[in-house]
């Protein structure tokens, strides 16, 4: 009995540390995916910032032909 008890315990063992592997995999992509989502953010800020002092330009210039 304690040997099926050992045997019952490994597999129990072996199915935490494939959890274990399969969270930490899945922990991975989820860092890629943020650090992907954090650089695309970045770049609408600065597309923006930049339009924004387009924008600004051409009112600017406007203006000024009144």
């Amino acid at each position: 009995m304690a040997d099926d008890q050992l045997k019952e315990l490994e597999k129990k063992i072996d199915e935490l540390i494939e959890l274990c592997r399969e969270l930490n995999r899945e922990n991975q992509a989820l860092k890629a995916d943020n650090a992907g989502w954090r650089a695309e953010r970045q770049d609408l800020i600065s597309k923006n910032e930049l339009a924004r002092t387009k924008v600004e330009a051409m009112i600017d210039r406007l203006r000024a032909m009144e």
